[in-house]
């Protein structure tokens, strides 16, 4: 097989830096004023990886983990074994994410000479038509057609179709972190140089100081993506102003938000660029050790990571004397356990050392004393995946996205009750609504939407009448949410904004690392509240526990605020905002559940009452066998009627009952 590796070893030419002579000449093809013999052989070599002159079909399977959830692994086998039978010569190459997970399996055909046909939710037994009709005959599958790439020849015959760009799911998007994901195979570093990748990290040790570097992203306005949007720059500056015989870089991967799958698809859609981005900073800061600081739950993610650095070693990229520029920086992977507390900076460091995850007081903050007491920078993957865009393209190209005070993109996980889940890439300023129901195409079947969950546990719930806020980190600050690593969860009618908050409670309360009693004690007892809240009056078996529901509802928001002003790490000031922020905006429905004891969604089971409808019950009988109670009595071809005492809302009568004659109130 071809590389740039071998096309610039068979060459008669040999310059005095070899790995950054062969950067240089990859980007810049024929201007490059080294031998026209190997400039030449490479400016062709990457139109073919480009797909712009290449004389074999080639198809794409998306192989992230969400297409394999689907079944791609399948599809790839089927259609090796298809070529194989009809003995096609084609290519079939794995790629990452495109984003469009409700569309998933995704395949694209590309054949010499017409435009590159995407087509979604791919079966093993479409793979013969898809091959026969597009590969063999030219003809397009509509009936399984998502869109045509654009293409620089035009749509060749291919008329009326749509392109990709004009999809509502695409229309309202700008990819620049998320360019290359679904488009390159992620394990070639050959795809990823033709597309321009290493530019910068080229551009930045052979043209930049570091301290240019550091004002090119001070100027670029690029914020920290983890959570808190601290301004990347400045962090740099912090750690490079800092004396020492040694200084680390860590890549904070340990994603741990329910519903978050953003870093999940950069490390597997394009793991070049995360490496790209963190040599720069390595560059910038003067680290010479760097760690991608991953969680063991993502084995896709870390195997191309492993092959990424590999690949990286052997084109001179990573290692000693990185492109003939004297710089030296080694990255090595960590793999964590799968802790939600790591998250947090200082306790990754501690997880890294080989300690408990447990997070230590700030100041001194890590770029004086981190990672084993030396300076150390600590971004997430989004930040670091947004480097190499800014310095290739320059600070005026990145400021001139987004809002005043947020630059660039964002990056979302859109998951929940909304019909296209998937990856988004958005700039700063579009507003929730935009990316609810213009991209994501709203609420399925016919429900009202009720609320977004934006940032994770440590986020806020927001309802409609405020879904119009754009978001930046200063307005998504002052409703009572936080931009959080970009998790958006879609709630409909039929969700408890109570419950919403007993879930995060939960999932808080069990992953604090116990090491301060405000988040330790605290949550517990605000998981307490909730939990009484939701329970019915057959629960309460002494008289005072009615009164302590009461008590709770009094003390809950003074105990939150106690939680979040009082806490020592960013985890534990943040683990009462699902509460808060329920609260600011439904709480109504907190309301119901303590005056009236119903839940106004329907959902929580103990405070529901189940009825038989009269007119419509034939006396089949099938409710009161289901039920394990025996809790429906009633005569054969009679109505029949429910004892609520002995009923514990276990929901079989309904799903069972063929006459809808069941209903809850």
């Amino acid at each position: 097989m071809r590389s740039f590796a071998k096309i610039y070893h068979g060459c008669w030419h040999t310059p005095d830096n070899p790995c950054r002579f062969l950067v240089d000449c990859i980007n810049k093809g024929p201007q490059c004023n080294q031998s026209t013999q190997i400039t030449k052989e490479i400016s062709q070599f990457k139109n073919e990886l480009l797909l712009k002159d290449h004389t074999l079909p080639v198809i794409m399977v998306g192989m992230g983990t969400c297409g394999l959830a689907n079944g791609a692994q399948g599809i790839y086998s089927a259609l090796v074994q298809e070529l194989s039978e009809r003995d096609i010569n084609a290519q079939v190459v794995k790629t990452g994410c495109v984003g469009y997970c409700a569309q998933e399996v995704i395949v694209d055909i590309k054949i010499p000479g017409h435009p590159r046909v995407s087509y979604a939710q791919v079966k093993v037994d479409d793979i013969p038509e898809l091959i026969e009709n597009t590969l063999v005959n030219q003809t397009i599958v509509d009936d399984k057609l998502l869109a045509l790439y654009p293409s620089e020849n035009g749509n060749n015959g291919w008329k009326n179709y749509p392109e990709m760009q004009s999809l509502p799911f695409f229309k309202k998007q700008k990819k620049v972190i998320l360019e290359n994901c679904g488009v390159i195979d992620p394990e070639s570093i050959d795809q990823y140089l033709a597309n321009e990748g290493y530019v910068a990290l080229s551009k930045a040790l052979n043209t930049m100081q570091p301290i240019d570097v550091i004002n090119e992203v001070k100027e670029g306005g690029l914020r920290g993506r983890g959570g808190g949007g601290f301004p990347v720059g400045l962090k740099w500056e912090l750690a490079f102003k800092e004396n020492a015989d040694q200084k680390y870089l860590i890549c904070n991967a340990d994603e741990g938000d329910p519903g978050a799958f953003m870093d999940r698809a950069c490390l597997e859609g394009d793991p070049h660029r995360i490496v790209e981005g963190m040599t720069i900073a390595a560059y910038a800061i003067g680290a010479s050790v760097g760690y991608i600081y991953c969680r063991a739950e993502y084995p896709l993610a870390i195997k191309r990571l492993e092959k990424t650095i590999a690949d990286c070693k052997a084109y001179g990229l990573l290692g000693k004397n990185i492109l003939g520029s004297g710089f030296d920086f080694e990255l090595k992977i960590k793999k964590g356990a799968g802790a939600f507390v790591c998250g947090e900076e200082t306790a990754l460091m501690h997880s890294i050392e080989g300690k408990r995850g447990m997070p230590r007081p700030r100041p001194p903050f890590p770029t004086t004393a981190g990672l084993f007491g030396k300076p150390t920078v600590i971004n997430n993957v989004e930040s670091f995946a947004n480097v190499s865009a800014l310095i290739r393209n320059g600070a005026e190209w990145y400021s001139g996205i987004g809002t005043e005070s947020s630059k660039g993109t964002k990056i979302f996980a859109l998951s929940g009750k909304v019909k296209n889940v998937g990856l988004v890439e958005v700039p700063m300023g579009t507003t929730l609504r935009e990316v609810i129901f213009d991209i994501g195409g709203g609420v399925p079947d016919d429900k009202k939407f009720k609320a977004v969950q934006i940032g994770g546990p440590s986020g806020g719930a927001l309802p409609e009448s405020i879904i119009d806020t754009p978001i930046d980190y200063e307005s998504l600050k002052s409703v009572g949410a936080m931009m959080g690593s970009g998790g958006l969860v879609v709630m409909d009618e039929s969700t408890c904004m109570v419950d919403l908050a007993k879930y995060f409670m939960d999932f808080i309360a069990s992953e604090s690392c116990g090491k301060c009693i405000p988040c330790r004690e605290g949550t517990k007892r605000l998981l307490e509240i909730l939990e009484r809240l939701t329970h019915s009056y057959r629960s309460e078996s002494r008289p005072e526990d009615a009164l302590l529901r009461f008590q709770g509802m009094v003390y809950m928001e003074r105990l939150a605020g106690v939680i979040k002003g009082t806490s020592l790490c960013g985890l534990g000031q943040t683990a009462a905002n699902p509460v808060l922020s329920t609260l600011q905006y439904f709480r109504d429905e907190y309301e119901a559940h303590l005056y009236d004891r119903k839940c106004p969604a329907g959902h929580c089971r103990e405070l529901l009452t189940f009825h038989i409808d009269t007119e419509k019950c034939t006396g089949c009988t099938v409710c009161a066998r289901k039920c394990p109670q025996d809790a429906i009595v009633g005569e054969r071809k009679k109505a029949h009627y429910i004892i609520d005492d002995k009923c514990i809302r276990c929901d079989q009568c309904r799903q069972n009952c063929k006459f809808d004659a069941i209903y809850v109130e």
